[in-house]
């Protein structure tokens, strides 16, 4: 388990980290979502030990990252948003080399590298140049890296960014393999990949915590007392008839529907209504088909742009570095 305790980071006047806790269970995939700037990059490398933390504490099952930071570290693989790659490497000379800096015992070294590189789908690149490798091949690459010493947490930020649809399925794919024998914390910009992989998120604005959970438990608890969108094979005059009189419901409108013959409604309903069950029974009751019905509740976009509507305050340069600045992309190769 990883605790983050009161975590604090300041550069001058800049405050990038604000008091930041958190808890990650074993064996989670954890998604870190926020907007350029709010501290996601900062916190990661506090984790990993690359940078120190003006106040507070990051815990590794118990062990901290301040009293046993050697502990600590070979229980964290990290890849960086862009991966530490040596370009005039090849991929297994690389691979090598940082499982020699990882200190990874002499004698299984070889071993280690050719298991990661078959783990992450990169054996038959292995004589390679890292430089001839397309983008998608470098971040296995450093996935790669990340893997060596078979550490517990996996780190990964950004591990998706600049990638073709299809080595983002790819590098999906992987992740969701590596979650089966390893706590991820992943940080990302495509909601939609942070719903579809994350167990548990955590959005961060302006340093600050601003909301934790389950992404399905999120969206039921922030969409407040959601309208229900129902789809009926029959007139709108009908449709309404039906539901005439119902307790709790507020206010009923008409929405635009696709299919021949059919009308789709918005119902706001009351506080503290649910009137999914009144509303079956109610169409059944006067023979109207209900083809569909739901709640309308907020999307993790939704939840993710309502959070964090306010923009964050002028960096301030004069005072020290700017926190997650804007990188130019690099030029890369094909696939091979």
């Amino acid at each position: 388990m990883i605790e983050v305790r009161s975590l604090v980071k300041r550069y001058g006047r800049h405050l990038a980290v604000d008091h930041l806790d958190f808890t990650v269970e074993d064996g989670q995939i954890f998604g870190f979502l926020g907007p350029n700037g709010a501290g996601k990059s900062t916190t990661m490398n506090i984790m990993t030990g690359y940078i120190g933390a003006t106040e507070g504490d990051v815990l590794v099952d118990g062990h901290s990252i301040y009293q046993e930071p050697e502990l600590v570290k070979r229980s964290i693989g990290y890849l960086p948003e862009q991966p530490p790659l040596y370009l005039d490497m090849t991929v297994e000379e690389y691979l090598g080399f940082a499982a020699g800096l990882k200190r990874v015992p002499r004698g299984e070294r070889r071993e280690q590298v050719d298991h990661v590189m078959e783990m992450t789908g990169i054996f038959g690149v292995r004589g390679r140049l890292i430089r001839n490798l397309s983008k998608g091949y470098k971040q296995r690459v450093g996935l790669s890296q990340a893997l060596l010493g078979f550490p517990k947490v996996l780190i990964l930020d950004e591990p998706t960014v600049g990638l073709d649809p299809k080595q983002i399925l790819e590098i999906r794919t992987l992740v969701r393999e590596l979650a089966k024998s390893h706590t991820v914390i992943l940080s990302s910009h495509i909601l939609s990949e942070i719903q579809e992989m994350c167990d548990h998120l955590l959005i961060i604005h302006h340093g600050k915590k601003v909301a934790a959970g389950a992404p399905a438990q999120l969206e039921w608890e922030l969409s407040g007392v959601p309208a229900l969108e129902l789809t009926v094979r029959a007139p709108e005059t009908a449709a309404r008839a039906a539901l005439t009189g119902l307790t709790g419901l507020r206010g009923v409108e008409g929405v635009p529907c696709a299919e021949e013959g059919c009308c789709s409604l918005r119902l706001e309903q009351e506080n503290g209504c649910d009137l999914r069950g009144a509303v079956s029974a109610a169409c059944a009751g006067a023979g109207v088909p209900l083809l569909e019905l739901r709640r309308d509740v907020m999307t993790l976009e939704d939840i993710f742009l309502r959070l964090t509507a306010e923009d964050p305050p002028a960096p301030e340069r004069e005072d020290g570095p700017v926190e997650e600045e804007e990188k130019p992309e690099e030029e890369e190769a094909g696939e091979p």
